[in-house]
């Protein structure tokens, strides 16, 4: 037909238009590029596709992108294994080693919660993260995620959710603009991007199995009113997502409950 193009550039153009930030135009200019270019050079690129899709994986500990089990990261011993630095994706582990300011270990929730685009809490790696405060000996967790609203309300929902462990649990104080993304973190030298942060939480509840106070007995939970300013959207999203912080000696026991909860109801 008259107007339109062969099935096959057709289809090459309908396929790049469906990555992220490739409108018709664009993805119309990609597909005549490619039509132009030679064999070998197409040729590598379908190859470098189909060979980091076979064999990048996520890193069982902290679900970075790795080609291992574990990521560099998690394998190296010189980083801080008390300090733990919740991003929301892979590339925003990169955007913060490339500060150089930051030297504890990753969590990558893959995503934030979205209520416009149905993404919830049970979808990302809540309940992953909360097995590892339980297992490895972390005593703060820096909360990364992006600026925006959808990386605010996920921040808030972890810092209720981690309230009743022993732990301190901070966010990012300045360095990056609201509504931004850290893959957008400053890396220049003399630049402090992503390092100040300020406290959202102060450890409380009842501590993980073991832990005891300098009298030797176990720390109760002191319930302490939550002091972030949030719109009303954030608020609102907020009231509606299962969140830890009860009075009971079992602080940990049902952070984890909750999040296995919620994983079976979905």
């Amino acid at each position: 037909m008259a107007g339109s193009y062969a099935p096959a550039i057709q289809f090459l153009i309908d396929e790049m238009g469906r990555l992220p930030g490739i409108g018709p135009k664009s993805a119309q200019r990609i597909a005549f590029h490619l039509l132009k270019a030679p064999v070998e050079e197409v040729g590598r690129l379908a190859y470098a596709i189909t060979d980091a899709k076979a064999k990048v994986r996520f890193c069982e500990r902290c679900f970075n992108i790795s080609e291992d089990v574990l990521c560099p990261i998690c394998a190296d011993a010189r980083r801080d294994p008390h300090v733990i630095c919740v991003v929301e994706e892979a590339r925003d582990v990169v955007a913060l080693e490339r500060t150089s300011e930051f030297n504890g270990l990753y969590h990558v929730l893959l995503g934030a919660i979205s209520p416009i685009d149905g993404v919830s809490a049970e979808q990302l790696k809540v309940r992953e993260l909360v097995l590892r405060l339980g297992a490895e000996p972390i005593q703060e967790v820096v909360l990364c995620t992006n600026p925006n609203i959808d990386g605010e309300v996920t921040a808030m929902y972890l810092a209720r959710l981690l309230k009743p462990l022993e732990v301190k649990v901070t966010r990012l104080a300045s360095g990056l603009p609201v509504g931004g993304d850290l893959e957008y973190a400053d890396a220049r030298p003399g630049v402090r991007g992503p390092a100040p942060r300020r406290r959202l939480s102060r450890p409380g509840g009842w501590c993980r199995p073991g832990s005891t106070g300098s009298t030797g007995k176990a720390l109760r939970y002191r319930p302490s009113s939550w002091s972030g300013r949030t719109s009303q959207l954030e608020e609102r999203h907020l009231r509606s997502l299962p969140v830890g912080g009860g009075s009971t000696p079992t602080g940990f026991t049902n952070t984890l409950r909750r999040c296995q909860s919620h994983d079976k109801t979905t």
